[in-house]
């Protein structure tokens, strides 16, 4: 089988060039220069601006209370609409309250850097550049 494989032969520089002349034509034959713009007429949607002066358009129409619901249920977090998680990706920081009690005055939990006279004193020594750390 290895005898019978076909060597690639150069690509000829004579082909190529019809290739792209050929390609070359077809993209400028089928080329279109557009001056005149208009609106899409099969297109649906019509934006069109109240006039603010217009009569029929300032009318007091009834509050829709439903809507209203469903517009404060779609805008609250969703913690607030469903009891449990959705999707996996609210599964993160869904129970975000601290399980211990954040106090800053339970010393069981809280082990504040304190200094005392001769921490005190080292560490001011130190911090002028005294090198005997390690005495």
């Amino acid at each position: 089988m290895a005898g019978r494989q076909k060597e690639k032969e150069a690509p000829d520089e004579v082909r190529q060039n019809t290739i792209l002349r050929e390609v070359y034509v077809k993209e400028r034959d089928t080329q279109k220069l557009y001056t005149q713009y208009h609106v899409n007429p099969f297109s649906k949607v019509h934006l069109i601006t109240r006039k603010p002066m217009s009569w029929h358009d300032n009318l007091e129409e009834p509050v829709d209370g439903r809507f209203l619901d469903l517009m404060h249920h779609a805008t609250q977090q969703p913690k607030m609409k469903y009891p449990e998680t959705q999707t996996e990706s609210q599964e993160y920081g869904w129970d975000s309250e601290p399980l211990v009690n954040p106090e800053r005055q339970d010393h069981r939990l809280n082990h504040f850097q304190v200094y005392k006279d001769i921490t005190l004193y080292k560490a001011k020594m130190w911090s002028l550049g005294e090198d005997d750390r390690h005495k």
